[in-house]
């Protein structure tokens, strides 16, 4: 009895902890920390590379603490041409870029990006008012829908759009009409290669990280980016003309992709966790472009950036290029042509 009265105590103690932690368990198990890697296309000093972290941190928010994303630019974990292969394979979780770089796999994604003209929304509006009704168009009218289906099918999930504002194009020399644009060099992603072909010029590609130096030293005469390419890179030093016309879209969609696998695998409450971000990521970064704009209205007032506006004829002749690249690429995949059937139909809604 003895023995009872002194051991009974401590038999209680170990039997209450013992059942408290069959209770824990289960909400141990729930706050898994997942941790995940994303890799933009561009290097470090574009604007939609860097917002990365806060796309980041809002993840992090939303999974209370459960999702953890380490953001890398081009090329730290990879040259920005094999992403696609490392989010299929697993090595990155996530990829940022842009679908125009998959359209040799994923047909679709060159008219996701926007060919010439395509995602170019008329009336006088600014860059995050732009975004928000070309976001509108891809929810509400089935494209994102398909979009998903064709990157499943390379066990790619696709996440979520966002958009880099404008399309510039900046240049060595002023090209005033398309006699100017004979023969020129022009740095541009995707199918604009053979816009640009049509229209007299050389479409070409070479990265990013390498465009200053091309303009620099002539190997290319003009390139495309986002404002960022002023604001973040500098690209106005040698490339000081900004061509205005000529196929330019005012809003610019780019993507975030998941390995399908990891994301499945993912309990609800984390996917929606992602999405708010990637949601919280379009809107952050249009704001962030709406301020950028400021800066290029000083850049030209200090005459540092100077944009030359194409002539009607020419302009004429890239509306005529693009129409037929449009028919062209449609040609390609039942998706393609599914896509841009309902990208003809929302822009109608335009005149």
């Amino acid at each position: 009895m003895r023995k009872i009265r002194f051991f009974g105590p401590f038999i209680l103690i170990v039997f209450l902890v013992a059942v408290l932690s069959v209770g824990i368990l289960p909400a141990n198990a729930a706050e898994k920390v997942y941790r995940m890697k994303i890799q933009s296309a561009y290097p470090r000093g574009d604007l939609s590379m860097e917002l990365l972290k806060s796309f980041a941190d809002k993840a992090d928010e939303y999974s209370n603490g459960q999702i953890k994303i380490q953001v890398f630019a081009d090329p730290e974990l990879v040259p920005a041409e094999q992403l696609f292969e490392a989010t299929q394979k697993g090595t990155l979780t996530m990829l940022h870029a842009i679908g125009a770089m998959w359209g040799g796999i994923v047909p679709i994604g060159e008219i996701e990006f926007g060919l010439p003209y395509m995602w170019n929304v008329p009336g006088n509006r600014n860059v995050k008012e732009n975004a928000e009704i070309v976001r509108k168009f891809f929810f509400d009218s089935g494209f994102v829908e398909l979009l998903r289906k064709e990157y499943a099918k390379q066990g790619l999930y696709w996440l979520d759009m966002h958009s880099y504002g404008e399309l510039f194009t900046l240049c060595r020399m002023p090209i005033k009409n398309c006699d100017d644009i004979q023969g020129k060099k022009m740095r541009v992603e995707g199918a604009w290669m053979d816009f640009y072909n049509a229209v007299g010029a050389r479409g070409t590609f070479i990265s990013g990280m390498e465009a200053y130096m091309g303009l620099k030293l002539g190997t290319i005469d003009c390139s495309q980016w986002d404002v960022s390419a002023i604001t973040g890179l500098n690209w106005q030093e040698v490339a000081p003309y900004r061509l205005r016309g000529g196929g330019e879209n005012n809003a610019l969609p780019g993507q975030i992709l998941f390995n399908k696998e990891t994301w499945d695998s993912l309990p609800d409450n984390l996917k929606t966790a992602l999405t708010k971000a990637a949601k919280d990521y379009f809107d952050m970064l249009n704001d962030l472009y709406v301020e950028e704009y400021k800066k290029i209205d000083a850049l030209e007032k200090e005459g540092k950036l100077i944009e030359i506006t194409i002539d009607a004829d020419c302009e004429k002749a890239h509306l005529e290029a693009a129409h037929a690249l449009w028919d062209k690429i449609g040609q390609r995949d039942p998706s393609v042509a599914e896509g841009i059937a309902m990208i003809k139909k929302w822009r109608e809604g335009f005149k």
